[in-house]
């Protein structure tokens, strides 16, 4: 057992390393950061989200803890990012289509 307790602590200092990467990968891999002091979305199970040309999609089943929504479209359940995701005019809107949405 002793053989393994220096394999087990750099194991756990890689996956603890790794971590910040992959908090901050959304700013690295599409290269847009969010900003700190930007206001959170308030989003509500059961508020209509609309498309980006202002058709009702469908309204919120379900809001993940990662600030992404759940939407039930045409009997398909579909996760929106909350990337994609804005207030414009009071009204909780995607920056995709519908049918960008359902491919």
């Amino acid at each position: 057992m002793t053989k393994f307790a220096p394999l087990a602590v750099l194991a756990t200092l890689a996956t603890f390393s790794l971590v910040p990467i992959a908090a901050h990968a959304d700013a690295i891999v599409t290269g847009v950061s969010h900003p700190a002091d930007a206001a959170p979305l308030k989003i509500a199970e059961g508020k209509m989200v609309y498309g980006a040309n202002g058709q009702r999609l469908a309204p919120v089943y379900r809001v993940n803890t990662d600030g992404s929504v759940q939407l039930i479209m045409e009997g398909r359940l579909l996760t929106i990012p909350a990337g994609v995701l804005s207030d414009v005019n009071g009204k909780l809107t995607s920056s995709e289509n519908k049918g960008e949405l359902l491919r």
